[in-house]
């Protein structure tokens, strides 16, 4: 991975169709966040043409799955083979892998297996579609190994597409996603790199408050057109959160060409602008010119 040559890294977007066309989630969950974003339908890329609209674009993209098994009952991707996927495209892919923390330690030996031998760089929770409060202690066997491992954790936060006019949105439950739940993770486990994704709309306060306290807590700006920044989110990015704030699109749902149009024109100091897009992450995840950490 040549960093320096790279236009952007989005660190947010999504595989969610296995090599054998089962999707993470059911069609009516994948569905409705289609409908909710505008996105066409549910079909979803595969890491393969992933790899190739970024390389297209002279970018590079975080990629994951979601595991939210225990919850819906629909079987997962491996991550394995959206990890294995992703090394045959390691000059844009950086792989992160999701582990629903219902798995136990079951699920912390995967962790430790996908980051020593399938090179995963970080684990995505999707805390309201996993069916778990980001504080709850089942979950913290999970984050003490990703810790140990030095690799970032994402939290979604904030409200989803995913179940968004389905009956009970389908039994997807929002406040699990408050970032404030997330503040208690960075108390007790202070050495542990944590990624608030999305502007975290009903409580965009809250997430710039534990950015702002929480050494290792840094925000992505994924979901989201830019032109629908809350003010505040603007304002924080631009000083205080300068060097913890990152692009992100939520690929396939919201495109980078798109997000990347709308940020052009927010009032962004030049400065800022490509830490942003580019530094923030890179310094994050340890990217050096040959993709090594």
């Amino acid at each position: 991975m040549n960093v320096g040559e790279l236009v952007a890294i989005d660190v947010h977007t999504h595989c969610e169709v296995g090599r054998d066309g089962h999707g993470s989630l059911s069609p009516e969950l994948l569905g409705a966040s289609a409908a909710y974003f505008g996105s066409g339908g549910p079909r979803q890329p595969t890491v393969d043409e992933t790899a190739a609209y970024y390389r297209e674009r002279r970018m590079a993209a975080v990629i994951f799955t979601v595991d939210a098994e225990h919850a819906t009952g629909h079987r997962r991707i491996p991550n394995e083979e959206v990890a294995d996927a992703c090394a045959t495209h390691d000059d844009v892919l950086i792989p992160f892998a999701s582990i629903d923390p219902h798995r136990g330690r079951a699920g912390v030996r995967e962790a430790r297996r996908l980051v020593r031998d399938h090179g995963v760089r970080g684990f995505k929770f999707h805390p309201s579609l996993q069916g778990f409060a980001p504080d709850d202690r089942m979950a913290y066997p999970l984050y003490e190994a990703i810790e140990e491992l030095g690799v970032p954790a994402l939290f979604h936060t904030g409200q989803t597409g995913i179940g968004a006019g389905v009956p009970g949105g389908g039994g997807v439950r929002l406040r699990y996603s408050n970032p404030m739940l997330v503040d208690d993770v960075a108390v007790d486990f202070p050495g542990l790199t944590i990624i608030l994704a999305h502007p975290s709309f009903p409580w965009q306060d809250e997430a710039l408050a534990v950015a702002t306290h929480k050494p290792l807590v840094h925000i992505d700006l994924s979901g989201w057109s830019p032109k629908y920044f809350p003010p505040q989110l603007v304002r924080y990015a631009n000083t205080l959160l300068k060097d913890k704030v990152m692009f992100g699109s939520d690929y396939p749902v919201l495109t980078p060409d798109r997000w990347l149009a709308d940020f052009a024109a927010l009032d962004i100091k030049p400065d800022v602008r490509p830490r942003i897009l580019k530094d923030n992450a890179a310094r994050l995840l340890g990217l050096t010119d040959d993709g090594a950490r």
